[in-house]
């Protein structure tokens, strides 16, 4: 099989525009949640979110082409922009590149905003563009045209583990020789009316609209549900030999994945994060069972996922001493839904590249299931050599990746 590694990495979310900003941010521990600006919420239970504030769309496509892709789109190409940039792709070497993008949801804006159209003014008044603006894999398809990407064109949508499949499918494909590399991008925006209240119809959402900076509260005893978070994130992934032939920087080597199905819920996950486990155990298996330096978790301050995750994790290492450091990043920038995984990939890296865990920020009161080390509040200078980073979605469809620093030995 080839080896895989890292080259390029671009990221944009409610706390900042790009990787470097992102990172920094989220390792001071700012917060990106919010009163909802991009629709009136003043009907609804929930009114906080973590939007991406200040995002010009005229910086990634033109004025008169911005009703052809709804606002994930959008997003995605800011990030795969960046991504493929830093990784120093010309026009002839992005040919030999594939796309494998990712979406929970998709153009769901565009969706409420045409079948209100539908149903007040008719059938004919449905824009041209509705469909083509609003599929899930339309991102990648958008990617795939700006940059020139003649590889496989893949699209992962498997809810909030979409992200992180779409990393693992690009994997594959590379190692089994199918192509040079390819452009992975994850990106969501579903903060609109319907999606809010759905959301929130579940009591899945924190309904801390007075205090949003300390809604999001993963592992804490008083976590009470997500924020819903948008963004994306993007990986330029490489066969190591195409990568050293032409001197790109190496962020990090993929030396293990995991996959697995709870067979259990549509959105509760497996008693005791069975699921959970399996494909973390999956993903060591792979590694040769590496010691690790962190955890990026799912992690996403709701009861059952922080619960069970924590349970998930005790069981692989043998128990709350045997364990690295834990976080979640989602107290910093919502959850992602399906850009969750490509965006706490890019932060996994970045901790190894610079050296430093990022917080879990509002794990303020211990709580008796989640006892592990989670890094509260403040970032932690660590030599960190090797990193998992997991996401598990409804469906019960989970994921974990294990990234290690290059070395050609």
């Amino acid at each position: 099989m080839k080896r895989v590694v890292i080259t390029g990495v671009g990221m944009i979310n409610s706390v900042g525009h790009s990787a470097n900003d992102a990172f920094e941010a989220i390792v001071r521990g700012e917060c990106g949640v919010g009163l909802i600006t991009l629709f009136d919420a003043s009907n609804q239970k929930v009114r906080i979110a973590a939007e991406v504030k200040n995002f010009d769309p005229s910086s990634v496509m033109s004025v008169k082409d911005l009703k052809k892709a709804d606002r994930f789109i959008q997003l995605g190409l800011h990030a795969a922009k960046e991504s493929i940039k830093d990784a120093g792709l010309t026009d002839s070497i992005k040919e030999s590149f594939g796309v494998s993008a990712s979406s929970g949801i998709g153009g769901l804006p565009h969706i409420e905003k045409n079948s209100i159209i539908c149903e007040i003014k008719g059938p004919g008044k449905v824009s041209p563009f509705f469909i083509p603006s609003s599929l899930c894999n339309m991102l990648g398809g958008f990617v795939s045209i700006e940059h020139t990407l003649k590889g496989p064109n893949l699209a992962s949508v498997t809810a909030c583990t979409a992200g992180l499949h779409a990393i693992t499918e690009a994997v594959k494909t590379i190692m089994l020789g199918d192509v040079d590399g390819m452009v992975v991008v994850g990106a969501e925006s579903a903060i609109s009316a319907v999606g809010v209240a759905g959301f929130a119809a579940m009591k899945a959402l924190s309904t801390r609209n007075d205090n949003p900076q300390k809604a999001s509260r993963p592992f804490d005893k008083q976590r009470d549900g997500f924020i819903l978070g948008e963004g994306a994130g993007s990986l330029v992934l490489e066969e190591l030999s195409h990568a050293l032939r032409r001197g790109a920087k190496i962020y990090g080597e993929v030396i293990g994945y995991g996959e697995s199905g709870d067979a259990y819920h549509m959105t509760m996950p497996a008693p005791e994060g069975d699921g959970a486990y399996r494909a973390m155990y999956a993903a060591m298996e792979k590694a040769g069972w590496p010691t690790l330096d962190y955890i990026n978790a799912h992690g996403t301050s709701t009861y059952y996922n922080d619960m069970y995750e924590t349970m998930a994790i005790k069981r692989l290492f043998g128990g709350s001493e045997k364990c690295p450091p834990v976080s979640s990043t989602k107290g910093q920038t919502g959850h992602c839904l399906g850009a969750a995984g490509v965006i706490e990939a890019i932060v996994s890296l970045k901790a190894m590249e610079k050296s430093i865990i990022p917080p879990t920020i509002n794990q303020e009161e211990a709580d008796e299931f989640c006892d592990l080390d989670y890094i509260p509040n403040i970032a932690r200078k660590v030599e960190a050599e090797c990193v998992m980073s997991c996401n598990y979605g409804f469906g019960g469809t989970n994921g974990a990746i294990i990234f290690k620093k290059f070395s050609e030995s």
